[in-house]
Parts: C-alpha cells; structure tokens; sequence
C-alpha cells in the first residue's frame, strides 16, 4: 500500500498532465494532391489552391 501522500502526488500530476493536452491547440492542416513529377511537360506553376506556395509559420 502506497502512502497517502504519494498517491495525492500522482493524482495531481497526472491532472497536471490531462490539463496540459486539453489546453493545446489543435491546428489541422489542408490535404493537398501529391506534387506532380518535376519531368511533367505541360507543368504549370498553379498546382497548389490559388497556385500560391510558401511556408507558414505559427507561433503560439
């Protein structure tokens, strides 16, 4: 049998643990197609939506 104060430690971090998940962001990135063989012929540079390409950067 553990000690009372040991299993109190537990429960707290483990409630620790469960508040720290609930409280992170979930941010769900967009499916794009598959990028086209750079060999393509008729490639034209309007593969992704809007044919804009870059890189996001998000801070928390």
């Amino acid at each position: 049998m553990l000690e009372p104060w040991i299993i109190e430690q537990i429960r707290k971090r483990e409630e620790d643990d469960r508040r720290r998940r609930e409280q992170q962001p979930l941010i769900r990135m967009p499916d794009y197609p598959p990028p086209r063989d750079s060999s393509d012929e008729d490639r034209d540079d309007q593969d992704g939506p809007g044919g804009e390409r870059g890189v996001v950067i998000i801070s928390l």
